[in-house]
């Protein structure tokens, strides 16, 4: 595979609200308002941005601090950090920079594709139990910009150009072909026992 090879997806409306994104989730997946949480917990983020070096999506914040740990159709998941996990949640992310250029090396990809801090650099958001990665691509003016990259258990990488949360709401809704990837079932459940 090349940097030819990657393909692209593209939403028919990128929704850029990051509540406008929760509610496309919560609508595609029966049950997910349940799991709100009654108050958002506090994740201090400026100690997960000073150490991963960047801020992070609004999507993705809103999303870890609205609900529990959660993991999709039984097998994709958000890597979010809890409170009180903080550094050691940023310093896993920083970890796994080392997995992601394992994976562009084995798929040929380190000359289209790089890891983040490097400018536009891949940063892993998620996982499936199948060995699927759910990465941003760190390219544009911020964070709200950042388009989700896949990289399939079985060699398939892609790009879609919405968040990670309106990517979740899009897979399993049908809204996004899920190329390399299985269906997600509309189903959820929290990770770690919190509700």
């Amino acid at each position: 595979m090349n940097g030819d090879a990657i393909g692209l997806q593209t939403a028919v409306l990128r929704l850029t609200d990051p509540h406008a994104a929760l509610l496309a989730l919560e609508a595609a997946v029966p049950g997910l308002a349940d799991l709100r949480r009654v108050e958002p917990t506090r994740i201090d983020w400026l100690t997960v941005e000073d150490a991963l070096g960047t801020a992070l999506p609004p999507d993705f914040k809103l999303l870890a601090e609205q609900y529990p740990p959660l993991q999709f159709g039984d097998c994709m998941s958000f890597h979010t950090p809890q409170p009180g996990t903080e550094e050691e949640w940023a310093l896993a992310v920083a970890e796994e920079r080392e997995d992601v250029a394992d994976l562009l090396d084995v798929e040929d990809l380190s000359g289209a594709l790089a890891v983040y801090p490097a400018p536009g650099g891949l940063l892993i958001w998620g996982s499936s139990i199948d060995g699927d990665t759910f990465l941003w691509t760190t390219a544009g003016s911020g964070p709200e910009e950042w388009k989700v990259t896949v990289a399939s258990h079985n060699g398939d990488w892609w790009h879609y150009t919405a968040g990670a949360v309106q990517f979740t709401a899009d897979l399993i809704s049908g809204a996004v072909e899920p190329w390399g990837l299985p269906r997600v079932r509309p189903e959820v459940l929290t990770i770690g026992g919190e509700a």
